[in-house]
């Protein structure tokens, strides 16, 4: 079984203020804990990639997924403070990608799998609440509301 990966290098730069001013701190790799770089970050330039971006170390708490652009100000990313103190690249698109979402906790209830992308996965599936899901393969981000808003959670493969 093969699958087709698009490989590119990845760099996300983080500054201190707004419109890409004060103390700068460039990104290439997975950080978990950018505390002693950056005391606050207020704008991002993503030159390649994209990211997922915590404003807690170790990949916890608001993510916020961002891809090649700027954001002079965290209410760009939708960014609750000006908080950011780890972030991860997301891997390239890969195929195959497979996910099934299920309506009870205990995997069972009305199930969908997946394949593709949805702007409203309610629209498709009709739960009443969606519990856990199984990422089979693939990197997925759910997002709060339709059309890719709200809050987001990145989900790699794992039950």
């Amino acid at each position: 079984r093969y699958s087709t990966c698009f490989v590119i290098s990845t760099q996300i730069v983080f500054y201190e203020d707004r419109d890409f001013q004060g103390r700068s701190y460039a990104v290439t790799a997975d950080q978990p804990d950018m505390h002693t770089h950056l005391n606050r970050c207020n704008s991002i330039q993503v030159e390649s990639g994209c990211w997922m971006i915590y404003e807690r170390p170790h990949y916890i708490g608001h993510q916020y997924f961002l891809k090649k652009g700027e954001y002079p100000n965290y209410q760009q990313w939708m960014g609750f403070n000006d908080s950011v103190k780890s972030c991860c690249i997301i891997t390239p698109v890969c195929f195959p990608r497979r996910i099934r979402v299920y309506e009870t906790n205990d995997l069972g209830g009305r199930m969908m799998e997946s394949f593709c992308d949805y702007a409203s996965l309610c629209d498709k599936f009709h739960p009443r609440d969606i519990q856990p899901c199984h990422v089979f393969e693939g990197n997925w981000i759910f997002c709060g509301q339709p059309n890719y808003q709200a809050w987001q959670y990145l989900l790699r493969p794992r039950e």
